[in-house]
């Protein structure tokens, strides 16, 4: 082999070596893009794709959290008005934060909450603390619920129309502004005579 010639091996090392590399930069250029949709207001961490918006809501089942019924994905497939579906926990700040939110709402439209990853202990505690706008209440303790449904934390809502379709959702606390310009224009187009 001549002196110019290069062995196989140190050809593969240099590659590997290239790797991490490119790999970094890779990552770079992504959080340069983000940083610069921030700066231009494009670029917004509550605004989550929801693949799921306009299909029917996943299979699931909830054992009740004491002293409310719990429910399942036959329930909201069955719906003939649109529910109101939070994810929720005792040990979520913005959860205790949109409850005065929810509580407003509680006349207006049905709602039916998810505990998620608490202990049925805690999430009764907060309800009777916190007020409670649910008429019907399940426990994801585990978090498989939360999965299926595609949540990333809470607090999350969606709305679901009649024969169980989600048709809107949030990653983000409810506020009375959302109430006023989205959601309950939304509820009133739903709604069926």
């Amino acid at each position: 082999m001549s002196n110019s010639e290069t062995p196989p091996n140190a050809s593969r090392r240099r590659l590997l070596m290239a790797l991490p590399l490119a790999g970094a930069g890779v990552v770079g250029v992504a959080f340069w893009k983000m940083l610069s949709g921030m700066e231009h207001g494009s670029f917004n961490p509550h605004d989550i794709n929801a693949p799921v918006l306009n299909r029917p809501v996943p299979d699931f089942t909830l054992p009740d959290q004491a002293p409310m019924q719990g429910f399942n994905t036959q329930d909201l497939r069955n719906l003939t008005q649109p529910v109101l579906v939070n994810f929720f926990a005792s040990w979520c700040i913005p959860c205790l934060a949109e409850m005065p939110t929810l509580m407003t709402l509680k006349d207006k439209l049905t709602m039916w909450g998810i505990a998620y990853k608490d202990r049925s202990e805690n999430a009764e505690n907060f309800l009777k603390h916190s007020g409670n706008p649910f008429s019907r209440l399940g426990s994801d303790h585990e978090g498989r619920v939360g999965i299926e449904w595609g949540i990333s934390g809470v607090p999350e809502t969606f709305l679901i129309g009649p024969g169980g379709v989600i048709r809107w959702h949030t990653a983000a606390p409810l506020t009375d502004d959302i109430l006023s310009q989205t959601l309950l224009p939304l509820v009133e187009k739903l709604k069926t005579p």
